[in-house]
């Protein structure tokens, strides 16, 4: 990635290096021959100087190098394993090679696709623990959500009724509660769209952010040959990933925050009324009690993770370069909070399918019920204590290959069919196609606009080609 990156911005023409040069370069990437490059090192302003140095420097020959036909190896030997020859740097091209927030960048796009995996996913977890502990889905409600028409809110409201909607994938196990006195659910519970929803939001403008950044020039000097001219700027100031990142850190490790307190719930017998820890024979056995301990570790090791490495600066190059993002360490502590979210979530999706088994014979939603089915597929319910590790990184696998979310896209599609028309014509609040949800690019118009009035609309949410308001 970071290499790909790095011909991205040569290719534009503002970095003064050769063609010649660039085509090589080109088939080093080709022939998936990758310099070794160090995590650490940058300040992230005039670019990611030292990590970028080290890329360049297999690009040269020098250093480590692998590819999968050698394996690591000298750069040397790997590149005439596969028929190239180092570069040989003319007049501004090691410059060239070394001064950009590719580093940044490209551990950004990582964090981003990451993020917006598990914020899906997230959705479903919660779903799932919502069945479990045996909460309503009036919270989720269309009219609820027309009052405070965020776009990640509105998203994250219709997946949960997507997923609950027990009309027409009934729920047995909300059938036997229908009637109980409980008035409201706990926060944890009931505000999910609105604390998942923000979450989503972050994502998507660190998304458009990491997205300019990674097409953009960030070299210095640039070179503007139709003017003739070679000026010194500052894109190369990481600032903007930066600050993007520690945003998106903060925000992503509200969905371990938030999870871990469903976990403590579903532990809880006073609260989920189930078995303590859910395990049979309590005493003889600890069940979840040390997995939920792992995820309260994590969640406390986030929170001093989510302190913003951007707001830390420190001078360098004899005073010239004296303000600098530290935009790599946000990079990278964004990937380890992730990490840490993806982990705590897959504890809580092992705890709410082992809080089915105490509520068998009954069953949850369809879709729910087929979440449930890819889990025991890899891990099986607990009897009496075992190694519970192997279990995590089996849930954990799950999350990261994305399969909780695969069986759910037949569901969301038949939701918004359902709640896009009603008996009188007229189109519901929030009747949008999440192709987000999806993995496609939104195709309507804005969620706040009306597609008859082109003005914004609190009512009336339509894409493009749907019915008018």
């Amino acid at each position: 990635m970071l290499l790909a990156l790095r011909i991205n911005v040569l290719a534009k023409g503002y970095s003064g290096i050769s063609l010649e040069t660039l085509k090589q370069v080109i088939e080093m990437f080709n022939a998936s021959c990758l310099p070794y490059v160090p995590e650490k090192g940058t300040v992230g302003a005039s670019g990611d100087l030292a990590p970028l140095s080290h890329l360049a420097l297999g690009l040269i020959g020098e250093g480590k190098m692998w590819s999968p036909k050698s394996g690591w190896a000298d750069a040397k030997y790997v590149l005439e394993a596969h028929g190239l020859k180092p570069v040989i740097l003319k007049p501004k091209e090691g410059l060239a090679l070394i001064n950009g927030t590719q580093m940044i960048t490209s551990l950004g796009c990582e964090a981003v696709e990451r993020a917006s995996a598990i914020a899906r996913q997230a959705d479903i977890v919660a779903a799932l623990t919502l069945e479990v502990l045996k909460g309503t889905t009036k919270a989720f409600d269309t009219d609820i959500h027309a009052l405070r028409p965020h776009r990640g809110q509105i998203e994250v409201a219709f997946r949960f009724r997507s997923l609950l909607d027990s009309d027409h994938h009934p729920s047995e196990i909300a059938e036997s509660h229908r009637f109980c006195d409980r008035v409201q659910d706990a926060y944890t519970l009931r505000c999910c769209p609105q604390v998942h929803g923000v979450v989503n939001d972050t994502i998507a403008f660190v998304k458009n952010i990491i997205t300019i950044e990674l097409n953009s020039a960030t070299d210095n000097p640039m070179v503007f040959a139709s003017r003739g001219e070679t000026i010194s700027g500052g894109n190369f100031h990481g600032e903007y990933p930066a600050k993007a990142l520690d945003y998106l850190a903060i925000g992503i490790h509200e969905l371990a925050a938030i999870s871990e307190r469903r976990i403590e719930r579903l532990c809880n017998p006073s609260l989920s009324e189930l078995p303590a820890f859910l395990v049979a024979e309590g005493g003889l056995n600890s069940g979840f009690m040390i997995a939920h301990c792992t995820a309260a570790a994590l969640v406390s090791e986030n929170k001093a993770l989510c302190h913003p490495s951007s707001v830390d600066s420190l001078s360098t190059s004899a005073a010239t370069e004296d303000h600098v993002s530290m935009g790599g360490w946000a990079a990278r502590k964004a990937l380890r909070v992730i990490e840490h979210v993806e982990q705590v979530l897959a504890i809580e999706l092992l705890a709410a399918c082992q809080g089915i088994e105490f509520l068998r014979p009954l069953k949850t939603t369809t879709p729910l019920e087929k979440v449930y089915d890819l889990v025991r597929s890899v891990v099986r319910p607990w009897i009496k204590d075992r190694f519970m590790a192997p279990d995590i990184e089996a849930a954990h696998r799950l999350l990261l290959e994305q399969k909780a979310s695969w069986p759910l896209g037949l569901f969301l599609n038949f939701q918004l069919l359902r709640e896009s028309k009603v008996g009188d014509g007229e189109t519901l609040p929030y009747s949008i196609v999440f192709w987000l949800f999806l993995g496609n690019e939104q195709k309507g118009i804005s969620a706040a606009t009306c597609s008859t009035t082109k003005k914004p609309c609190n009512k009336h949410y339509v894409p493009q080609g749907a019915a008018k308001c």
